[in-house]
């Protein structure tokens, strides 16, 4: 599992990121990333919604009550514009500090070495 900290930080580029790829409503986008994490995210609606309603509130998402094909009615969200833009800026933001860390990691031994301990 991936700890606390790194979830709360993915939150908000990974719900834009979803988003970018079609409106959806909670559940499903709680499910799309556990699936695309191999359940190593298992968001809750206790995480998901308070951060929904913060980028809805920003102005970078809108939401909107539908009937359910099947069940309840449900919340869909989708990007605005202001929220494309976010998404972009996040995206630099992330690329920067994947790169930085590509690079760091390069030549170790594997994910778990240390630096400074020599493998084998």
């Amino acid at each position: 599992m991936i700890p606390k900290p790194l979830v709360a930080a993915s939150l908000r580029p990974l719900l834009l990121s979803v988003l970018a790829h079609g409106e959806s409503y909670g559940y499903a986008i709680i499910q799309r990333v556990k699936t695309l994490t191999h359940g190593d995210l298992a968001w809750t609606t206790s995480t998901l919604y308070p951060v929904l309603h913060s980028l809805e509130h920003d102005g970078l998402l809108v939401s909107q009550w539908r009937a359910g094909d099947e069940g309840p009615r449900r919340k869909y969200y989708r990007l605005t514009e202001a929220g494309e833009q976010a998404l972009a800026r996040e995206q630099q933001q992330w690329l920067a500090v994947h790169q930085a860390l590509t690079t760091l990691w390069d030549g170790l031994a594997g994910p778990a070495a240390s630096p400074g301990l020599t493998p084998g």
